[in-house]
């Protein structure tokens, strides 16, 4: 700061004539950084890579997934599919698979099925999914007795790297509950605050929201809200600091707040947004990082090992964050099942 970085003179003229030149429309350009991501990759590969089932990655995006999450020394991947298909793949991408378990099933229900049986068997500590519809993968993780079902209810996070916001940013659920009842909201917000715990985050502040900072008995979302405190006050829910309603704005927003009248240690300083449905949660997760510079990584919980849920719109850097944030819960749960 103060210091003088390059000095110099220039010599101008004018031009004689007059110069008109053409209209152009300049290139849309952003710069952001996610040193967030970029640190949690770094704390993901120390701790070594974990044994990780691949389902299905019959196309270019899956397979490239699962070779560049091995490359940054974070899973040990185990391919799940056709075979030769696979290896098709990895030919015309340029993907060296030489290494790595192949596991030769036909179709994307059996590839689904090995997978689920492979982490009940403990052989995996952790799911990836490949090119095949999500409810083909969460069938098999739900089937009764054979699948990976706990106590536990099975939602999904995000962790947004969010330019500009000053701490990482936990989105649930935007992928799997579409429509949660206050129970199921308690299940899913316990879900995310052990992420919250596993990534660092010691006392997670919760935002529960809604479409409005009051209580209304016509919205349903800011009654949950009021309930799911109360739930927290009484240590049905643990690990955190929740308020709620809020609305978005008062949430991530402490100016927002101050003008609201709302006292919170939660307010404006959120690290977890608690949505009221999953349409609400897909299209806030989506509009950041399709507008705002937003790098996210994406997780389901609750079953007995973590599950890296992908969408076919996410880039290499995205489908490298969710397996990293995928290493670390799959860690937690493989340490507390030691002790």
């Amino acid at each position: 700061m103060g210091q003088t970085v390059i000095t110099g003179s220039a010599f101008v003229r004018a031009p004689a004539e007059k110069i008109r030149l053409k209209r152009v429309t300049l290139p849309d350009v952003r710069v952001f950084r996610h040193d967030r991501m970029r640190a949690m990759l770094t704390r993901a590969a120390a701790g070594g890579p974990i044994n990780t089932a691949v389902d299905y990655p019959v196309n270019t995006a899956a397979l490239r997934a699962a070779v560049d999450a091995a490359s940054a020394g974070l899973i040990v991947p185990i391919l799940i599919g056709p075979a030769s298909h696979i290896q098709a793949v990895a030919k015309d991408a340029h993907l060296d698979i030489a290494g790595l378990t192949l596991i030769d099933v036909q179709d994307a229900a059996q590839a689904a099925s090995r997978a689920v049986a492979l982490a009940r068997s403990g052989e995996v500590a952790l799911l990836m999914k490949g090119d095949l519809h999500t409810s083909d993968l969460m069938h098999a993780v739900m089937a009764a007795d054979i699948g990976l079902r706990t106590v536990k209810r099975i939602s999904h996070v995000y962790l947004m790297d969010v330019p500009g916001y000053p701490r990482p940013q936990l989105i649930t659920d935007g992928a799997i509950n579409i429509a949660p009842n206050l129970m199921d909201k308690a299940g899913i917000l316990q879900n995310a605050i052990d992420l919250a715990h596993a990534i660092g985050i010691e006392q997670p502040r919760v935002a529960i929201l809604a479409a409005a900072e009051t209580i209304k008995q016509r919205i349903q979302s800011t009654l949950d809200a009021a309930a799911l405190c109360k739930m927290g006050d009484r240590g049905q829910i643990t690990g955190a600091l929740l308020d709620g309603p809020l609305a978005f704005d008062n949430a991530i927003n402490e100016a927002a707040a101050v003008e609201k009248g709302i006292v919170s240690p939660v307010a404006g300083r959120a690290d977890i947004l608690l949505v009221p449905d999953l349409e609400a949660g897909n299209m806030l997760a989506k509009q950041l990082t399709f507008m705002a510079g937003v790098e996210a990584a994406g997780l389901v919980l609750g079953a007995r090992v973590p599950i890296i849920l992908t969408s076919r719109a996410d880039s290499a850097a995205a489908r490298l964050a969710s397996s990293a944030l995928g290493v670390l819960m799959a860690r937690v749960g493989t340490e507390s099942h030691r002790t």
